[in-house]
């Protein structure tokens, strides 16, 4: 169970990187580069407006990374300590691949529709883990847990 929330982590290291060349690359090819200039303390959204919107997708989707899949983090270390179903590891690899392809999407297409889609699929299959998740626990018999 614990298997797909470590993908996932690393999927969003990998992401993270992503976000370098992407950012740098577009900034290093700009004209004006005083767009910038005199500011303190530029952060990534500074760069909205001023750099290609596709160069800004990587962390956007970074930034999306760092939202809903806490929950599925949150549930996956509830549904590994109580003992996950084997339907539960299934869905799991599957919220991280439809991640996954939610990522691969926003960041190299950034069609809404499918993007969308994505997102709502997996947002389904986080629900189902939950409530897995809360019937595993709070409507577990406690006659079951280890003494």
């Amino acid at each position: 169970m614990l298997a797909p929330a470590a993908v996932l982590v690393v999927w969003t290291l990998i992401v993270m990187f992503w976000i370098i060349p992407s950012r740098f690359g577009a900034f290093g090819k700009l004209e004006d580069k005083s767009v910038l200039a005199g500011k303190e303390g530029v952060r990534g959204q500074d760069l909205e407006g001023v750099i290609p919107d596709k160069a800004n997708w990587p962390a956007h989707n970074h930034t999306h990374l760092h939202e809903q899949p806490t929950l599925f983090y949150a549930v996956s270390v509830i549904l590994a300590i109580v003992g996950a179903a084997a339907i539960d590891v299934t869905l799991a690899w599957v919220y991280v691949a439809l991640r996954i392809l939610h990522s691969l999407w926003q960041i190299l297409i950034n069609k809404i529709p499918v993007r969308f889609a994505l997102f709502l699929v997996s947002s389904v299959v986080l629900i189902v883990l939950a409530v897995r998740a809360v019937m595993a626990t709070a409507f577990a018999d406690p006659s079951l847990a280890p003494q």
